[in-house]
């Protein structure tokens, strides 16, 4: 990357000002080598799979738009997301679903993949120095038309079953292969359109399911089980089998990792103050960190007050090293890995917005009652120069500072995207 005198200087005088309140902005940037983000694959070819009668999505996900292109295979998938890495500034993961092994155009059931079709992404994974975390699909798929692992025909839930438990065994060959942890995140569409007079048997069928995959035990060095809750979906409305409270009571009992996506509570509902209510009682947390417009509709990532609240609390709390960070959003309306970019530097963003904050200060504050000052500190950290010190952060980590990533996007696109 070549010399920005312009944003070197402006980083010395932020770097001044933030000593100022007692916030050494070299280490916050040395802290953001914790911030690791785990990217959704699925955004780049609108969650279609690379199964050879690819369902694509459903379940109540549902993506719109048609901007040309789309990845269409796995190749172009993996330059893409190379792509997308280079902008993004540090060492990040790559998040995939079950659908996207490397199929070489034959019919493999949901049940029957094997860590032999995911090779590939652990060699393209080792040549980055990348990680990759995997997630079961229970949606896009004939047998997924109903219920799925609480499905009460037990042929259906025992497909299931079994798929998640290959997927469960891929992520623990994964986690071998790149030798560290890969997360593996179970969430599941089963739900009621309208209002259910039968709740219970689903739940127990669920739960006999959930015991009889999770009976088999990984090392965790290899991979980490998350489960995931949602209020509701499209379909989905009246009731989730898989709600919030039946996951955390599996989780806490089970020792698995919860997810929490911020797109799947009520819109008043703010997910940041749930961390630090879980964190004294697991052993690690994954966030999907979404853009929920109204519903939850997985919009690209901002810099909203929703992922700065999240940030924040997850900084205050001390818990970078507990805390899995993935996006999770879909977006066919515009530039695809441009979406990527965006969202993720969003994240970033807030994060480093968070590791700048005088945190050992303002709790003094608050612990001595000066309520006032804790207030007027936290206005006045809103307008301190902390672009100055993203700019230098993309500039330390040799990707574009600033706005000047759109450009490269926009290069990607006349020279790649366009031709498909």
């Amino acid at each position: 990357m070549k010399p920005f005198p312009l944003i070197e200087n402006a980083y010395k005088q932020a770097h001044e000002q933030f000593l100022e309140l007692g916030v050494d902005t070299d280490r916050a940037l040395q802290r953001m080598n914790h911030v690791i983000l785990s990217i959704p694959c699925w955004q780049a070819d609108d969650i279609q799979g690379f199964e050879i009668s690819a369902g694509g999505a459903s379940g109540g996900i549902q993506v719109t738009g048609n901007y040309p292109g789309k990845a269409r295979n796995i190749q172009e998938m993996r330059k893409d997301l190379e792509f997308v890495l280079s902008l993004i500034p540090g060492n990040h993961r790559v998040n995939l679903h079950a659908i996207y092994g490397d199929f070489s155009g034959q019919h493999v059931d949901r049940d029957a993949i094997t860590i032999n079709h995911f090779k590939g992404w652990i060699d393209w994974a080792l040549s980055l120095r990348s990680g990759i975390d995997f997630n079961a699909t229970c949606f896009g798929h004939p047998k997924a038309a109903g219920m799925t692992l609480s499905n009460r025909d037990q042929d259906i839930r025992k497909f299931w079953i079994r798929h998640v438990m290959a997927c469960r065994e891929i992520s623990a060959g994964i986690g071998k292969g790149i030798s560290q942890p890969c997360v593996h995140n179970l969430w599941i569409p089963d739900g009621s359109k309208d209002t259910p007079v039968e709740r219970l048997t689903y739940r127990m069928l669920l739960k006999e399911s959930l015991d009889e995959i999770y009976a088999v035990k990984y090392p965790s060095i290899q991979m980490k089980d998350s489960v995931e809750s949602k209020l509701f979906g499209i379909g989905s409305e009246a009731m989730t089998v898989g709600s919030h409270e039946f996951y955390l009571a599996y989780a806490l009992q089970n020792k698995l990792m919860l997810c929490l996506d911020n797109g799947h509570f009520h819109p008043t509902e703010q997910v940041a103050d749930k961390i630090s209510s879980l964190l004294p009682f697991v052993d690690g947390l994954l966030l999907h960190l979404t853009r929920g417009i109204r519903w939850d509709s997985d919009h690209v990532v901002t810099l909203n007050d929703d992922i700065q609240l999240i940030a924040q609390e997850v900084v205050r709390s001390g818990a970078l090293n507990m805390v899995h960070l993935g996006l999770d959003f879909f977006d066919a309306s515009i530039n695809r890995t441009g979406a990527l970019v965006a969202g993720s530097r969003a994240v970033q963003k807030a994060f480093l917005f968070a590791l700048l904050e005088p945190t050992d200060h303002l709790i003094q504050l608050e612990r001595e009652g000066r309520f006032f000052e804790r207030l007027a500190m936290l206005e006045e950290m809103k307008s301190m120069p902390f672009g100055a010190v993203w700019d230098y952060y993309c500039l330390m980590m040799g990707t574009p500072p600033g706005h000047r990533y759109i450009q490269e996007i926009q290069k990607y696109e006349k020279e790649e995207l366009a031709g498909r």
